[in-house]
């Protein structure tokens, strides 16, 4: 099992970023995914997640309207997850994480069963 995100990177504020997650290991299909994210000194927070079965997204209010999470299951060997991030802020400034779960109430509790190692956003003002 291994989670790996891609996308990260440095982005003027106002602008657009797609983060990726790559998910290897068969049945991850029927796991929830979701995206967190971190700063230096606070604890990690929930962004957004997406059921396993069936397409259904949930959202903190801080990122609604701004970030969609999507996922593309057709490969059963590897599930896709993304973020996409619009109308970015420089307090959108974090390392981004993916997680995955086997129900979406662990990743809203940040308590989700596999974690990435993470990848840096940078928006600059």
């Amino acid at each position: 099992v291994e989670l790996v995100e891609s996308g990260g990177g440095l982005v003027q504020a106002g602008n657009s970023l797609r983060l990726s997650c790559a998910a290897s290991g068969r049945g991850f299909s029927n796991f929830a995914m979701g995206w967190f994210r971190q700063t230096p000194g606070k604890e990690r927070e929930f962004l957004a997640a997406v059921k396993g079965i069936a397409p259904i997204t949930y959202y903190a209010e801080s990122v609604k309207g701004r970030f969609t999470i999507s996922r593309d299951s057709r490969d059963n060997a590897q599930n896709k997850l993304y973020l996409q991030m619009t109308s970015l802020e420089p307090e959108d400034t974090a390392i981004y994480y993916c997680a995955a779960s086997l129900t979406v109430d662990s990743l809203r509790n940040v308590r989700p069963d596999y974690w990435g190692q993470g990848t840096q956003v940078t928006v600059s003002a």
